[in-house]
């Protein structure tokens, strides 16, 4: 008597899928986090419309997060204005046990200040801050429209 053993193909893994960041955007915001200060008017597009502003790097937006949080009164003010940096720390350890290696990552978000968002035929609404993700955004230009 002879049985035949049907194989089936193994389970495939399912495979998970998302935009990616423009390369060029992530290193010039790698190039604006090497410099503190430094800014540069750019103009992006996004699911939610056109966004314009001056693009800062990682270190630039909390400080003046923590800044624009510590002239609100309340302890919940000061207790926020330290959130970024409570987040990265925690970042930075579990990456610390994650990689191994030390090698750098590109970004993945984009901050920008003195935002102006145009969304269809609403009216402008202006953000003295912003953070996105750079996967969302589908198309960047150097400047502000005129």
């Amino acid at each position: 008597m002879s049985a035949t053993a049907e194989t089936s193909p193994a389970p495939s893994a399912a495979v998970i899928t998302e935009p990616l960041p423009d390369i060029q955007l992530q290193l010039l915001i790698q190039l604006l986090d090497e410099e503190p200060r430094s800014s540069l008017p750019l103009t992006l597009t996004h699911p939610g419309g056109i966004l314009h502003g001056d693009v800062i790097g990682h270190e630039q937006w909390k400080a003046e997060w923590a800044r624009s949080l510590r002239q609100v009164e309340g302890e919940g003010a000061n207790l926020l204005a330290e959130f970024p940096e409570t987040v990265d720390q925690g970042v930075r350890e579990l990456r610390a046990e994650e990689d191994e290696t030390g090698a750098a990552r590109l970004p993945r978000w984009i901050h920008l200040r003195d935002v102006t968002l145009v969304s269809g035929a609403t009216a402008p609404v202006s953000l003295p801050l912003w953070r996105g993700r750079l996967s969302d955004v589908s198309g960047w230009a150097l400047g502000r429209p005129q």
